[in-house]
């Protein structure tokens, strides 16, 4: 037998200044009478993270996402969901939708109260833009950063309304 012991001195790897750490979120989002918001809540490298709220319509253009996968679970309201070849889904309160990369989609809100979905994106090539787009005509575009807050031009909060409240 050994009679060598590890030192004392080694460190924990979840120890140190450099040690990876959690982040914790709460689905927290003001309700809206008229535009559409786009909150991030965490955000990682590879995975993030968004609550979205919409007073009405929704992603009204057909487009995919060719380095992401990513899916919407509604929170509040309801939302029908429709591919390229006449595929249609209507969702409402915890009713949830995948979209590999390269799948073609759009959305609109269908219910009175405001649309309020998670959106869980996920990176499948880290040498491109995760929020790159292919639109219909095959225009190709990047619309925001997966970190960044968009607010509506058109945007009106319903006064003291919010998603997550209490």
């Amino acid at each position: 037998m050994s009679s060598q012991t590890e030192p004392a001195s080694t460190p924990a790897p979840w120890d140190g200044d450099s040690a990876v750490k959690p982040s914790f979120f709460r689905m927290h989002a003001q309700l809206l009478d008229a535009g559409n918001t786009e909150t991030p809540l965490a955000v990682g490298e590879h995975l993030w993270l968004k609550i979205k709220v919409y007073a009405r319509g929704g992603e009204n253009k057909l487009h995919a996402h060719p380095y992401q996968d990513h899916s919407f679970i509604v929170l509040a309201g309801r939302a029908r969901f429709h591919g390229p070849r006449g595929e249609e889904r209507e969702l409402g309160v915890n009713d949830g939708i995948f979209l590999p990369k390269g799948c073609f989609y759009w959305f609109q809100t269908v219910s009175e109260e405001p649309l309020v979905l998670l959106r869980v994106g996920a990176t499948v090539a880290a040498d491109k833009h995760p929020d790159t787009r292919i639109m219909d005509d095959n225009d190709w575009k990047v619309r925001r950063g997966r970190d960044e807050t968009f607010v509506s031009r058109d945007v009106k909060y319903k006064d003291g309304a919010y998603y997550g409240q209490g």
